[in-house]
């Protein structure tokens, strides 16, 4: 699935470092890859390696973030056994936790194991395009996890958003077509993720993070995720809520300037507002002009039916 226009795609947790290489140590590679003979060999070496040395770079990772992202448990355990420190801050970008890496990777046991080391299962996401646990969890569409953590004292299932490109767990579940094909990660239980939310008190109305966020519902409308629409239009989200301070958009918008005809016409039923314009404090783009400039002229013609409706 190709990303939605106005996405903002964090970078995937199980993506290879490419222009960072020289920011990771032998120990956080070797980690990374689960290699546990190259790990007992550096933690045995005369280097002395620092088994806690932070995450460098835009996409560093400490060696027990490296290693939790990727499901190693045997090197997550030796690693802790060894003192690595589960609550060490992650990269520039994208920082997380180990438990929240491994949360996002949807390593339930690792999860446990973590937090049985003293990792806050409740620590906020990082301001640039964090995720708590529970949001990482929500955003891999991991229902099972996702109900685990939702059961841990201290979790909450409204967490704001971070500043930049971040999700409510809500917001984060209802991105999960999209996380699909960008994250490469989950167990496709979004809908069902979703509902679990709401259940757990999830507000289906809550703001979009200022710079690049989405309500739930704009980003159901952006990936023209009907089932999940139907989900939270059930639930009373705001079908005329504005979009965010930088990249913002309206439900309708992100459907329209998607492609996404039924979303549309669902919307439009359900009561949006065709004159609407984004919400974004730059562009002010209508719904209309959104479509058109994407050449989605089938869409076109049924906003422009709607507006004239209006006007008589």
């Amino acid at each position: 699935m190709a990303a939605p226009r106005n996405s903002f795609a964090p970078s995937s947790l199980d993506e290879e470092v490419e222009d960072d290489n020289d920011a990771w140590t032998p120990l956080q590679f070797a980690a990374l890859h689960g290699d546990l003979p190259l790990l007992k060999q550096l933690l045995a070496s005369d280097l002395d390696p620092d088994v806690n040395a932070p995450a460098r770079g835009y996409y560093g990772r400490t060696a027990l973030q490296a290693a939790a992202s990727n499901g190693h448990m045997e090197a997550v355990q030796l690693l802790l056994a060894v003192g690595a420190d589960p609550n060490a801050p992650g990269g520039n970008n994208g920082g997380r936790t180990a438990v929240q890496a491994a949360a996002g990777a949807g390593f339930a046991d690792i999860v446990q194991v973590l937090v049985e080391a003293g990792a806050r299962i409740a620590e906020p996401p990082v301001r640039y395009i964090g995720r708590s646990a529970l949001q990482a969890a929500a955003a891999g569409g991991h229902l099972e996890l996702v109900r685990q953590l939702l059961a841990m004292d201290g979790v909450d299932v409204n967490e704001p958003a971070s500043r930049y490109g971040g999700r409510t767990a809500l917001q984060a579940a209802a991105e999960g077509q999209f996380a699909r094909s960008a994250l490469q990660a989950g167990d496709g239980g979004w809908p069902d993720v979703v509902r679990l939310l709401l259940q757990a008190g999830a507000d289906v109305n809550a703001p979009p993070g200022r710079y690049f966020g989405r309500t739930a519902l704009q980003h159901a409308a952006e990936n023209g995720d009907i089932e999940i629409m139907d989900i939270l239009l059930a639930a009373g989200a705001d079908v005329n809520a504005n979009g965010c301070y930088h990249s913002g958009t309206t439900a309708l918008a992100a459907a329209a300037e998607n492609g996404r005809l039924e979303a549309v016409k669902k919307l439009l039923a359900a009561g949006a507002d065709v004159r609407a314009t984004s919400g974004d404090a730059y562009t002010h783009r209508t719904t209309l002009q959104a479509a058109d400039l994407a050449d989605h002229m089938e869409i076109v013609k049924i906003l422009e039916a709607a507006e004239n409706a209006l006007q008589e």
